[in-house]
């Protein structure tokens, strides 16, 4: 199962990190070996900022991969390109379709409780999914045996994680790290917050994975399409658009709800 993990190394670098990349990889590069990058880079990932950890490895700045997806065998992998540079990778997604998820978010009691602001901010999440009219909606539930996906407290090296679709289902575990976010960092802020953990989710990757410096600032990369197609969008334009909600990095405070790229790329698969 491939897992994303927004990762951080001590709180005064986490805030550091906020003010131009929320998203961002904080803790140093270690030796990683060229066969393992190679294994990174057939799977599609960018494979110069690769981060041993916790058994695997963080790709990209938030995503984690086991030893054992390394190995692993992606079939029909397929690249939605909109406006020449934003492109929102698919490997598996969810099917059934049309069908509802159901999300359980714990504002209540017990060592996963999250701050009761957190509820507004997933209901605002759920809407911006559900406006767009999509074969997959979203609805909030208020028990965890009834949420496809649960949204829990996270207490480990990350900010945020979740993971992509499985066996046509969502990946079924959202962890957000309120002692890092804090008890009500904004609603429409933790909201981009949600709903790009829920993209993950439904199997979308970040809108600029061939470019990180698009959202996090540096040099440009782009390691290419990794031997897989790509399908290109018509009638959307050509030139960048900044305000992706998948986007790797997000400042402080910021607010992205979809974009019309985001609802071209939403619509083609669901």
């Amino acid at each position: 199962m491939l897992k994303c993990v927004l990762t951080f190394a001590g709180l005064a670098l986490f805030f550091a990190a906020l003010n131009s990349c929320t998203k961002n990889e904080i803790a140093a590069e270690l030796a990683v070996p060229e066969h393992v990058k190679n294994q990174v880079s057939a799977l599609g990932f960018r494979a110069d900022e690769v981060i041993e950890a916790d058994g695997g490895y963080v790709v990209e700045g938030d995503i984690f991969l086991t030893k054992e997806d390394l190995n692993a065998t992606i079939v029909d992998i397929q690249s939605l390109i909109v406006a020449n540079t934003e492109q929102y990778r698919t490997t598996n997604l969810v099917t059934g379709l049309p069908r509802n998820i159901t999300v359980f978010i714990n504002t209540g009691s017990g060592g996963q409780k999250l701050p009761t602001s957190y509820g507004a901010a997933l209901d605002e999440a759920i809407n911006r999914y559900n406006a767009e009219n999509l074969l997959v909606t979203f609805s909030r539930v208020y028990s965890a045996s009834a949420g496809a996906i649960d949204i829990l407290k996270g207490t480990g090296n990350y900010l945020a994680s979740a993971g992509f679709p499985s066996g046509g289902n969502p990946y079924g575990t959202i962890r957000v790290n309120s002692s890092y976010l804090g008890n009500n960092p904004g609603t429409n802020y933790l909201a981009t917050i949600l709903a790009h953990e829920i993209g993950h989710c439904i199997g979308f990757r970040h809108t600029d994975y061939m470019d990180r410096s698009y959202s996090c600032g540096g040099s440009y990369y782009n390691e290419g399409q990794a031997g897989v197609g790509a399908i290109h969008i018509p009638g959307t334009p050509t030139g960048p658009d900044a305000n992706s909600w998948m986007l790797s990095c997000i400042g402080a405070g910021q607010n992205r709800p979809f974009n019309n790229n985001d609802k071209t790329a939403l619509n083609y698969l669901y």
